[in-house]
């Protein structure tokens, strides 16, 4: 199956289209013994601005619930793949959020679809809304655990052809940092609570200084206040919650 695997990942580094990726998913999942798959970014795909992926074979009548009640944003398995790095079996929910009664409705709904027990690969990837690939079982049957670890492998390397294939990763050079590194310093005291004046302090630079370079920052971010700076900065990785907490 290895050998399989690595098939599939040499033929989607070079497929151009989503019909033809998302053919190439349904192939490797059924091989998996998984029924469904979802490769979506974590939004309400139908008010969305810019590229944001989704393919899916998953039953209509679920999609258009999903969509109805605008799940991308909340449902269950894509916020606790915002907490863990590696792939995770729905049935480990709970270790990983606290699931609501909402939640609980939301899983009983797919399955009376006949969706059963999945394995969701989380794809976060900084400056773009969160994803995963996530592959799930007919409802009445188990989750073969031997597989998981392909699964792991094929829902990476999807995502990342997802990606290309749909115009959301950049394929030109870095253009220049957004911040310069004062600018960033100023940023990561101003996330932690600090003042324009305690920042100069702590910097060693004037007043005047800090609050300019804040306001450079907002404007390269196109922002007019200092807590959507922060989250701004933080959403595209320029700083890291590490920066923020560090006491």
């Amino acid at each position: 199956m290895f050998d399989r695997i690595d098939a599939f990942v040499r033929d989607v580094s070079t497929i151009e289209t989503e019909i033809a990726l998302a053919e190439r998913l349904d192939e490797i999942c059924r091989e998996m013994g998984f029924a469904y798959f979802a490769l979506t970014h974590h939004v309400d795909i139908r008010h969305t601005p810019g590229p944001a992926i989704r393919l899916a074979n998953y039953p209509s009548d679920w999609v258009d619930y999903f969509d109805a009640h605008k799940l991308g944003p909340s449902d269950p398995v894509h916020r606790a793949s915002h907490l863990t790095s590696v792939g995770f079996a729905w049935s480990k929910l709970s270790r990983l959020i606290a699931l609501t009664p909402r939640d609980l409705q939301v899983l009983e709904l797919a399955e009376r679809r006949g969706i059963g027990d999945g394995f969701t690969v989380p794809a976060n990837v900084p400056g773009e809304a969160n994803g995963s690939c996530s592959f799930a079982i007919q409802a009445g049957r188990s989750l073969e655990e031997d597989q998981l670890p392909l699964a792991q492998l094929v829902g990476a390397f999807a995502f990342e052809a997802a990606r290309r294939v749909c115009g959301v990763r950049m394929t030109g050079p870095l253009g220049e940092p957004r911040l310069t590194d004062r600018q960033r310093d100023c940023v990561i005291w101003a996330a932690r609570g600090k003042s324009d004046w305690e920042i100069a302090r702590i910097l060693g630079l004037s007043h005047e200084t800090v609050t300019e370079y804040l306001k450079r920052a907002r404007e390269r971010y196109g922002v007019g206040k200092r807590t959507l700076l922060a989250v701004h900065a933080l959403f595209d990785g320029t700083i890291s919650f590490n920066d923020v907490m560090k006491r």
